[in-house]
């Protein structure tokens, strides 16, 4: 995601209104205000355990200064940070493992006070969480555990079971972004990096491996980006991306190596506090160390501790997984700060997510649907796959299923917001999975049609309600089992247009989007045409490309149907190049049709007025030339958007 210039935290003088505007049309972004930098450390072996708190501003460099007390003498303790509070669990008190999880006010200095307990009596776990929960997981009872179990932040009480880890480790590193909360490394020692879905509850799934197997490798991180830093034997720094699954990379190096240290950040930078090189080292550190998440270097000097310790955990109130508290990059901010009106007509964010070929990529582009420009990036799917099926409110984006790397087939549903580019997350899943299908939707639901799954059609259609979470639902059946469809809507009335069976069709159905039921006949096009792109205005629905009859060659037909009528297509005119396994996005006043073969996979965008007739002109290019992009809606201001 680009940067916001000139950026609030760097910033000084009068700002001038052109640097904002232009940045803003360039790159779709307008500077926000910074975010909150409190960090605290707490506990730890000095050499024995004490109750202290430390803390610092993370923006700034400096010594750590006395924030206040643990309840009680305490090391090895799991934290997380929500925007208010500092919560803190279990540890090692008075020669015993504990259950207590404490807490205390980041805006008032003073000493913790009781929450309640947590379902383990145990130490050395991995901590992390959002505003609305911390999770804590793994540790070490009389022996190592895989548990996980959460707490609700804004209140008080018991802990409550989540699931289980994949492997029974404790001295287990810990961060999260708003949805996924990362666990890794741990006494054997481990390379395995697993998560969980914050919102759900369940067993944590691998999420691939660490540079080098340790234990103590301990994680800050962005909204993007999750660091791990130190551990023991070999104190490396590496990194993953949230949103895809994968093996770490390389970082960089810490100032000090250390293991046994309390990390944190403020979703800018990260600092690694205190550490030895192994707990019963008596040779403990005071220093606090920086890095910057967004860049791959060295760490640098930040300051001390109050004194030297090792086993003492931290958080803060402004990590990756309080987004609210970033700064935000979103096309809908006007420079004065007011939201640009959003839905049919005036919603310019146009996405094009995931693709299959020439290789399988998670790559979402984002287009400025009113302009003529080429797609920068806005994030990515939480799984490289293409050939799903889309849909869209004027906030959110939903991608259902599609075709992953190794022909494997996803149920995935995926979510994104258009007023923050960044990383789709985790929705639900489909009830079939399946790939070729087609989205559509109106400002409440999102419905995806057919679709395919060796060796098989499907005729299912089901829908999600965009506004919540969670796995689809039965609407009714198509016609035909089909797949390859061009799909668009209006606010009432959805269209499904050609197709294949495998043979290609130019069948024309319809549903009424706010019910359930089975598609109704509505006409035909003008050709047999599969893997052609929808879109449309309030009133008009439009197809775009595909492949012909015989598909041996892809096509530069638009057709176009009033929605509210039935009856036949008629002839729009001609893409700029012919191309199939297309994709479409609108503002309900312009058609963008990007990607596709012709024959080679291509980057080229073109758009069309819908209310006119004629040939489309060109837009501009895509990111990577590629094809089988989701289809549907992707776009905050469709027609079916009224």
């Amino acid at each position: 995601m680009a940067n916001s210039y000139p950026r609030r935290d760097q910033a000084s003088g009068v700002w001038k209104i052109n640097q904002i505007t232009k940045n803003i049309k360039d790159q779709g972004t307008y500077p926000q205000t910074s975010n909150q930098n409190t960090g605290l450390y707490g506990g730890g072996d000095s050499p024995s355990s004490v109750n202290t708190i430390d803390t610092v501003q993370i923006n700034t460099a400096g010594n750590a200064t006395d924030f206040g007390d643990l309840i009680s003498t305490v090391s090895n303790p799991a934290a997380n940070g929500s925007f208010t509070r500092g919560i803190y669990s279990n540890g090692y008190s008075g020669g015993a493992n504990i259950n207590i999880i404490q807490y205390i006010d980041f805006k008032s200095q003073g000493n913790m006070a009781d929450f309640g307990d947590s379902t383990i009596s145990g130490r050395a776990r991995a901590g992390g969480g959002n505003n609305i929960r911390s999770i804590y997981g793994g540790g070490f009872v009389s022996g190592n555990v895989n548990t996980i179990d959460f707490i609700t932040n804004a209140t008080t009480g018991n802990a409550t079971d989540f699931g289980d880890r994949t492997e029974d480790r404790n001295t287990v590193g810990g961060a999260a972004n708003t949805t996924r909360f990362l666990m890794a490394g741990g006494s054997a020692p481990s390379t395995v990096i697993d998560f969980v879905e914050i919102s759900t509850t369940g067993n944590a799934t691998d999420f691939g491996d660490l540079t080098v197997a340790r234990l103590s490798a301990q994680a800050f991180a962005s909204a993007t980006r999750c660091v791990f830093a130190g551990g023991q034997p070999a104190a490396t720094v590496d990194y993953v991306e949230f949103g895809s699954l994968g093996n770490a990379t390389d970082f960089g190096d810490l100032a000090v190596d250390v293991a046994y240290q309390g990390t944190t950040s403020n979703s800018i930078r990260g600092i690694v506090m205190g550490g030895s090189a192994t707990p019963s080292d008596s040779t403990k550190k005071n220093d606090i160390q920086m890095l910057s998440i967004a860049t791959r270097a060295n760490a640098t000097d930040f300051g001390d501790l109050t004194s030297a310790r090792n086993n003492g955990y931290s958080c803060s109130n402004g990590h990756g997984g309080l987004q609210e508290s970033q700064p935000r990059a979103p096309e809908l901010y006007s420079p004065t700060g007011k939201v640009v009106p959003r839905g049919s007509g005036v919603g310019n964010v146009g996405l094009f997510a995931g693709y299959h070929a020439p290789s399988h990529s998670s790559e979402i582009d984002f287009i400025n649907i009113q302009s003529t420009s080429n797609a920068t990036d806005f994030g990515n799917l939480t799984v490289a796959r293409g050939r799903g099926g889309a849909g869209s409110s004027s906030t959110r984006l939903i991608v259902f299923g599609g075709e992953t790397p190794s022909s494997g087939v996803s149920d995935a549903i995926d979510s994104t917001e258009f007023a923050s580019m960044g990383n789709a997350a985790d929705f639900g899943n489909l009830s079939v999975t399946r790939y070729q299908t087609g989205g559509l939707s109106n400002q409440t639901r999102a419905v995806n049609c057919g679709g395919y799954n060796s060796p098989a059609f499907y005729n299912t259609i089901e829908y999600v309600t965009i506004t919540t979470t969670g796995n689809a639902s039965d609407f009714g059946d198509l016609s035909a089992a089909k797949g390859s469809c061009g799909t668009t809507s209006s606010s009432t009335r959805g269209l499904i247009m050609g197709g294949r069976t495998p043979s290609n069709l130019n069948v024309i159905e319809y549903i009424t989007i706010g019910s359930t039921g089975n598609a109704t006949d509505f006409g035909d096009l003008t050709d047999n045409t599969s893997t052609n792109a929808g879109a449309s205005s309030t009133t008009r629905g439009l197809s775009a490309g595909g492949l012909n009859p015989g598909d041996s060659a892809g096509v530069n037909i638009i057709d176009y149907v009033t929605i509210a009528s039935t009856g036949n297509a008629q002839d729009f005119g001609d893409l700029t190049v012919a191309r199939y396994i297309i994709a479409g996005t609108s503002n309900s006043l312009r058609a963008v049709f990007g990607g596709g073969k012709a024959p080679s996979d291509s980057n080229v965008m073109d758009y069309v007025t819908i209310a006119s007739t004629g040939n489309a002109a060109d837009f501009g290019d895509l990111i990577t030339a590629s094809s089988g992009r989701s289809e549907g809606q992707c776009s905050n201001g469709h027609g079916g958007l009224s």
